[in-house]
């Protein structure tokens, strides 16, 4: 097949697993023989920008006139066979459907996120669900300057999701969830079931594995409150003050936490932060680890995180909302917590670290990994999403 991917890459000093699944699902389509092209932006290229170009990035967030012209040549002068649509915010805009349109291609698009039913992709605001804007006109997202904490910022993604709405409802074949859960999230939020199909994430194998019992928690995750770090902290004091578990929690990882947490591990022999690391580094921590902790207050659409420990033949201890109820099997492959409960977290955390229990737990993991995560599983059901929309 002949398949045109078109994605807005995000800001490199923010590492984005959205970019890495995009990169690994090109390497998959090439590596199985099919011919793939890339229509890409990157979020980098806009502090280059002359001062008047960077001003007008936010006015091009709902349409960009010079993106359809480019890509409709594009696609009129390569005919793939289709076009799968990923980011398209800031630099794209969804005018990249409305090219797919001129030149008559049709368009599979995978929902990392929920822009399709809310400004800034996340339904959170003030540490819980929102679906305010959902099927209506997103105006509590500006009242509430839910985009950098700005209302004058909401104001273009705003004016995105209210003006373009049919046209994605009009211009994609397919829709590919990464999870059941944001399937049923947005079929909520009034987006049409039968265009929503479930497309998991997947891992390519590690060729790390843990051998033994592992020696320590792992935390391996952006460092902020949507993604439970208080409450780690907050559990893990509660253990350290009943004595420990007898191994110690690392946290790998940057962002809007990463001072907190570095003042908060410092001078503790039960606490390493160890900041940003590269992927060889993170498959060895993650490999060394009794236990992966992803204690998200917002409910994921995914979770790479808890696939890659699987992957490794470690068990996770997760939030029990969102996508993590369905990768992570409770009492079998890892452990799920109320969430938002700093006891149950840390309740969880140290039954997961009974030694026979946790080795168990482990090896059912990396069984269910290679039952529904691995790149084969992912190839298949992609180039099933594709071939139901060319039938």
């Amino acid at each position: 097949m002949r398949i045109l991917v078109v994605h807005n890459r995000y800001r490199s000093g923010q590492p984005s697993g959205e970019d890495r699944v995009v990169d690994q699902e090109i390497a998959l389509l090439t590596d199985a023989g099919h011919e793939v092209t890339t229509f890409l932006r990157h979020s980098d290229d806009i502090a280059g920008l002359p001062l008047a170009a960077r001003a007008a990035v936010p006015l091009r967030v709902p349409w960009n006139r010079a993106v359809r012209a480019e890509l409709t040549s594009r696609l009129r002068r390569e005919r793939p066979d289709v076009v799968h649509v990923h980011n398209t915010f800031p630099l794209l805009s969804p005018s990249v459907l409305a090219a797919c349109g001129d030149a008559g291609a049709p368009v599979v698009a995978t929902l990392h996120n929920y822009l399709r039913v809310c400004p800034t992709g996340t339904l959170f605001r003030d540490g819980a669900l929102c679906t305010d804007c959902a099927g209506r006109l997103p105006l509590p997202a500006v009242r509430h300057g839910c985009y950098r904490d700005s209302r004058l910022a909401t104001v273009p993604l705003a004016v995105n999701l209210t003006v373009n709405r049919h046209r994605w409802a009009s211009g994609v074949a397919r829709f590919l969830c990464i999870s059941d859960a944001q399937r049923q999230l947005l079929i909520a939020a009034g987006m049409s079931p039968w265009r929503l199909a479930v497309k998991h994430n997947f891992v390519p194998d590690p060729g790390k594995y843990r051998n033994g019992a592992g020696e320590h928690v792992l935390y391996l995750g952006r460092l902020a409150d949507t993604k439970g770090v208080p409450l780690l902290m907050a559990a893990w004091d509660a253990l350290a003050a009943a004595g420990g578990i007898g191994v110690p929690l690392v946290l790998a990882g940057g962002g809007p936490l990463a001072e907190t947490v570095a003042q908060w591990a410092a001078g503790r022999a039960d606490v390493r932060y160890v900041g940003l690391l590269d992927r060889d580094a993170c498959r060895e921590l993650t490999a060394r680890a009794c236990a992966v902790v992803a204690p998200s207050t917002w409910p994921e659409a995914f979770g790479l995180v808890v696939v890659e420990a699987m992957a490794a033949g470690v068990p996770v201890v997760a939030a029990a909302h969102g996508a993590f109820p369905e990768l992570v099997d409770d009492g079998e492959t890892g452990l799920l917590h109320r969430p938002g409960d700093a006891t149950e977290l840390a309740s969880a955390l140290r039954r997961v670290t009974v030694p026979q229990w946790n080795l168990q737990l482990g090896e059912a993991a990396r069984r269910r990994y290679e039952k529904d995560f691995t790149p084969a599983v992912a190839l298949d059901r992609l180039l099933s999403a594709y071939g139901s929309v060319l039938a």
